[in-house]
């Protein structure tokens, strides 16, 4: 993960504080080496502190990027697991969503992250707010043309499509059979998309889920703009959904853009797509 000041997330603070809870930033927060927030020792260091630490109830991390996959097979989770706590953020940190769930099928937080919080949607940020308060999460989903109906129950998976495929036969890799995929992604070339769909499919990933859920897939490009791809990325997805007959939902409001709203990860939720476009917590 990159370097991240503490003026960058003063707002979450802020939000945080007015929720009455109290903040405890890491030392990682103003540390830079080369393109990591810190050497590899701080970094590790630095959440294995957090999560051994019973004081601490939850985890926002500050930002994205890369860097959790060179850290996750040194965590200690011990102390965690005997005291579990949310631990929050989306994009890189799919890879502790995936590791949780993967090998101590323990849920955690697909969310906005401390440096997102000041262009955030008051529905992103209060989807958080909820969790962090015991509070269940439902949520009313826009149609999309592309939405395949039906409804399906099942233990909510995935994140960052990027980081799912790099994951693909590692121990952190997720068994999706019977459960609801959720992806998103941003910034990637659409053939790359078209790549990582048919990793998904070849690695039998998409064969036996109970529904498919798709976020925001933001700034998509082409290689070469004088010679498209063809499809956008949802096309993209639709096309390699179409052999499947289990309910595909487009335009779920998550990923990288303002209207993040928070997701659960290794928890039942309920999808209903049709007359009415629902995802509901069980």
């Amino acid at each position: 993960m990159r370097k991240i000041s503490l003026p960058e997330i003063q707002s979450a603070i802020d939000a945080l504080k007015d929720w009455e809870l109290e903040v405890v930033t890491g030392k990682t927060i103003g540390a830079e080496h080369f393109q990591f927030a810190g050497d590899h020792e701080l970094r590790t260091s630095d959440l294995q502190e957090m999560l051994d630490d019973d004081s601490i109830k939850g985890i926002l991390f500050a930002r994205g990027g890369y860097g959790t996959v060179r850290i996750i097979d040194e965590l200690d989770w011990r102390k965690f697991l005997k005291k579990p706590k949310w631990l929050c953020g989306f994009s890189d940190i799919t890879v502790i969503h995936s590791h949780l769930l993967s090998v101590y099928e323990l849920p955690s937080v697909h969310s906005l992250m401390a440096l997102n919080f000041s262009g955030a949607s008051e529905e992103a940020k209060e989807s958080l707010r909820k969790i962090f308060f015991g509070e269940k999460l439902s949520y009313e989903i826009e149609t999309h043309a592309l939405n395949r109906n039906g409804a399906a129950s099942g233990i909510l998976c995935g994140g960052n499509l990027s980081v799912l495929c790099s994951l693909n036969g590692a121990p952190s890799d997720v068994d999706t059979a019977g459960k609801i995929l959720f992806i998103e992604d941003i910034d990637e070339h659409l053939y790359h998309v078209d790549r990582m769909m048919m990793n998904l499919k070849r690695s039998g990933k998409l064969e036996d889920l109970a529904a498919l859920i798709v976020g925001h897939f933001t700034d998509m490009k082409n290689k070469d703009e004088n010679n498209p791809f063809g499809k956008t990325a949802y096309e993209i997805i639709a096309e390699h959904m179409s052999e499947f007959e289990y309910p595909v939902c487009f335009g779920f409001p998550a990923g990288h853009e303002p209207d993040n709203c928070a997701l659960i990860m290794g928890v039942e939720w309920k999808l209903e797509i049709g007359e009415r476009n629902k995802l509901a917590q069980l």
